[in-house]
């Protein structure tokens, strides 16, 4: 359906990563969750075919895509493997606060490593006192002999111990109320940053989600993007393009996939000499997954067509389509468990681990309830 608004340069994005994710992740994607092993192997894979630098501009060694171009690479990718997609979107992410936020230099410097995927960037926002409230963060940065020492933590971040760059939300001047946070660049190994270890998660198991630990640590005052207090327009304007739509094309992905499966699985399993096809209370289910994926992803990629250069701040929409998605995923990969009955319950198949990737997605990047404030507190401004 939706696939019919998309340019040929687009549909050849989709089908491209579609064919690499199946030939060249498919066969590790289990074992990556069974182990919790951090998919190095398929990020290298990814930098090799030009899809670690989407939302870097050309010049800069990037590829300069489109918003729509990166959510369909997302979907494609989260189809196999939920852990891979997960990992790159949390790349962009640091990617695009150097793009908006980077100094020249900066970007010049690190850009083109990290779009080209010899380096790879997390993003350390949140924290056990505060949850997904940016406004409740505690990580302090004091300047002092033109460095910054930054002291607190940051917990369940994606990539790190094994990320080369980290984005670090902290606050530079409480006493400037929303003006007092701001972003700061810090790489792997700056004097007093540690960190903890994985944790062995439900979900996202490949993602080597673990606590980072900053005892004063030193970085310089040159690793600030854009001024000082500019730290929530700026993650405003990154959840806004890449970070609310990245999770939903995740989320987008992995419903497709359980969806896939349920298909191929009435069709082929007969029960008192009839195919499950048959059923009719099967056949309700199918066509429910169904019109919730569509939904999903006509939200989903208007919503991507929408933002083309955003402004400092994310759209309601964008919020929206994220919330949508990761509710939809659920919703499908519940079905889909159902259908499967004691079959996806056992590690054999991949839907369980569907299940178990899908719920992930409705606390990551902000919880469904607290994004649906933040949309309600949007429209009710308009009023």
């Amino acid at each position: 359906m939706m696939e019919s608004i998309l340019t040929q340069e687009q549909q050849m994005v989709k089908k491209s990563v579609a064919e690499l994710a199946r030939r060249e992740f498919a066969p590790r994607a289990a074992e990556i969750d069974r182990l919790a092993a951090f998919p190095w192997d398929n990020f290298r894979i990814l930098a090799q075919y030009g899809f670690t630098g989407m939302n870097v501009p050309e010049h800069l060694g990037g590829s300069g895509a489109d918003v729509l171009s990166f959510v369909l690479a997302m979907e494609e990718i989260a189809k196999v493997c939920g852990s891979t997609a997960l990992v790159l979107l949390a790349h962009h992410f640091a990617m695009q606060g150097i793009v908006l936020g980077g100094s020249p230099d900066m970007k010049a410097e690190l850009l083109p490593q990290l779009a080209k995927g010899e380096k790879l960037g997390a993003f350390a926002v949140h924290e056990p006192n505060s949850g997904c409230a940016h406004s409740a963060i505690e990580t302090r940065a004091v300047k002092a002999d033109g460095r910054y020492l930054v002291s607190g933590s940051k917990f369940f971040v994606t990539s790190a111990g094994e990320a080369d760059v980290y984005l670090v939300f902290v606050i530079t001047n409480k006493s400037r109320g929303q003006e007092g946070f701001s972003l700061l660049l810090m790489e792997k190994g700056a004097p007093g940053m540690s960190f903890g270890k994985v944790y062995d998660r439900l979900g996202f198991r490949g993602t080597s989600g673990r606590d980072i630990y900053f005892e004063e640590a030193s970085i310089s005052c040159a690793n600030l993007l854009g001024r000082e207090g500019d730290g929530l327009k700026l993650l405003g304007a990154i959840g806004g393009r890449f970070a609310m739509l990245g999770a939903g094309a995740i989320s987008l992905g992995i419903a497709g996939a359980a969806f896939e499966a349920s298909l191929r699985h009435i069709k082929d399993r007969v029960v008192v000499g009839r195919p499950l096809s048959d059923h009719q209370a099967i056949r309700l289910m199918i066509a429910e997954m169904s019109l919730g994926i569509d939904a999903a992803r006509t939200f989903l990629y208007c919503a991507a067509r929408g933002t083309g250069n955003p402004p400092m701040a994310s759209p309601p929409w964008t919020q929206e389509a994220k919330i949508f998605a990761s509710e939809t995923a659920v919703s499908v990969t519940n079905k889909a468990m159902q259908i499967h009955a004691g079959h996806g319950y056992c590690r054999d198949l991949p839907v369980e681990r569907y299940l178990r990737d899908a719920r992930g997605l409705t606390f990551h990047f902000g919880t469904t309830e607290m994004l649906k404030d933040g949309v309600a507190e949007m429209l009710m401004s308009q009023v």
